[in-house]
């Protein structure tokens, strides 16, 4: 690999990278739209963001075997010609059902480029730039984040929605040709012989995520049956995976990575700090909305303050962690991140700067942990497994994100009878008791924070 090229293999990966967060965000924004335009009910357009999250969730691990196996490159330029694919397809649909189904293959190809992102950035670069680059790939998420919910407004309202859709296209193109151009090919045959693919490693990896996030995303909706059949497949399909990893002679996910306490911990770490930033992401806007009375294009302006602080935080602390390690950074920025959820629980009936601050609070707790963070877990991650542990990583961040919302949710459900059902001041209160929630797991994540160890590095 050139040495020279490092910096545009990054810029690659980060304008292939803004594409899914700005996806994500764009729809949300736009789904009442969508339900309106296909004449459907509520409870069958939710399956266009949800199908989504799952597919990917659901097929990272396998994805990052893959990498392993075929090489970096190959998965993620598959994984972006498929993405600018189904982009098209979903602006095409003509039916809510056709919508459903381009969304699943939209996230089945960018699982592709998710899962092993990370692993094209540590590749590229020496050890002492790990953090560095990390950080700065961080900023591609958080300009997604920041750019999506104002994007899709404005999209829908004077293009509408198919076209929150068609802007994919010439972005990816733009980031298909660079990264075809950039990334280099590696021969990914080892001392054991040529690499295959564990087949029941994947398929039960893929049952066992799918239907856990599955429950979390519906378990209030979903019939007693439903819920024992899909606990069922569950536990059978996690069994069956731990027993075949244990026993095969390459198995997809080598569970000796989690021996390494780094590792473990830091992924643990990413999952928690994640489940807050989701209570945080999930409730507020409704905090916004029904308590002070604020206006969507208002709300958005309000949220967008934290994406903007971590874009600016995030290149300095992963560039900081190259420097004094990761254990500091990473302690500081959860603990923030609990002071601003903390915060947050005490907040009533004021004004629009209020919230502000305390959000822009813990989006510098997130930038300053984020960056160091990912750079530990691929840090202690083998240079032959970087896919999968990359995998690893982004399956922390999806399943996170999931908890968090599902957490979120299920606090407000059952802390506003015990209150005064029907009044906003209820509302409030429950709202205060899932901030604390949050505070707590992103605590749990800065206690976590301090398990590092030097020597466990990139063999």
């Amino acid at each position: 690999m050139q040495r020279e090229k490092k910096w545009l293999i990054l810029a690659a990966v980060m304008l292939g990278s803004i594409m899914g967060p700005i996806d994500a965000s764009v729809v949300n924004v736009v789904l009442p739209t969508i339900t309106d335009f296909f004449q459907t009910e509520l409870v069958t357009a939710q399956w266009v963001p949800m199908i989504y999250l799952l597919m990917i969730s659901s097929l990272l691990l396998t994805y990052g075997r893959l990498g392993d196996i075929l090489g970096y490159r190959t998965i993620y330029l598959s994984g972006l010609a498929g993405f600018i694919l189904s982009s098209a397809l979903c602006g095409f649909s003509r039916s809510i059902e056709i919508l459903i189904a381009a969304r699943a293959l939209q996230g089945l190809t960018a699982g592709m480029t998710m899962a092993v992102s990370y692993a094209i950035v540590v590749a590229a670069f020496p050890p002492y730039e790990r953090g560095k680059a990390l950080g700065i790939t961080a900023t591609s998420i958080a300009v997604g984040l920041a750019i999506g919910p104002t994007l899709g407004g404005f999209v829908a309202v004077y293009l509408g929605w198919r076209f929150i859709f068609y802007i994919n296209i010439p972005i990816g193109i733009a980031g298909l040709l660079l990264a075809a151009r950039v990334i280099p090919g590696h021969s990914m045959e080892n001392e054991e012989g040529k690499q295959r693919l564990d087949l029941v490693g994947a398929g039960t990896a893929f049952f066992a995520l799918f239907s856990f996030l599955f429950s979390v995303n519906r378990w209030q909706t979903l019939a007693l049956q439903t819920r024992m059949a899909l606990l069922f497949v569950l536990f059978s399909a996690a069994l069956l995976f731990l027993y075949t990893e244990r026993h095969v002679v390459q198995p997809m996910v080598n569970l000796g990575l989690f021996k390494t306490k780094t590792f473990l911990f830091a992924n643990l770490s990413s999952m928690l700090n994640f489940m807050s930033q989701y209570v945080l992401v999930f409730l507020t806007p409704f905090y916004l909305q029904r308590i002070l009375q604020y206006t969507p294009d208002q709300i958005g302006l309000i949220m967008v303050f934290a994406p903007l602080v971590v874009l600016m935080v995030a290149p300095f602390s992963g560039a900081l962690s190259d420097r004094i390690g990761t254990r500091v950074l990473c302690v500081l920025g959860a603990g923030i991140c609990a002071l601003a959820l903390f915060l947050m629980a005490r907040i009533g009936v004021t004004h629009a700067l209020d919230v502000a601050w305390r959000i822009a609070l813990f989006g510098l707790g997130t930038g300053l942990f984020q960056s160091p963070n990912n750079s530990a877990v691929m840090g202690s991650t083998p240079k032959r497994y970087l896919g999968v542990g990359s995998a690893i990583l982004a399956t922390m961040r999806n399943v996170g994100m999931v908890l968090g919302i599902a957490t979120a949710g299920a606090v407000v459900a059952y802390r506003i009878p015990l209150y005064a059902p029907g009044d906003d001041t209820a509302f409030l209160f429950a709202l205060h008791d899932a901030y604390i929630a949050g505070a707590i797991f992103t605590s749990i994540a800065a206690f976590t924070s301090l398990i590092r160890y030097k020597d466990e590095i990139s063999a």
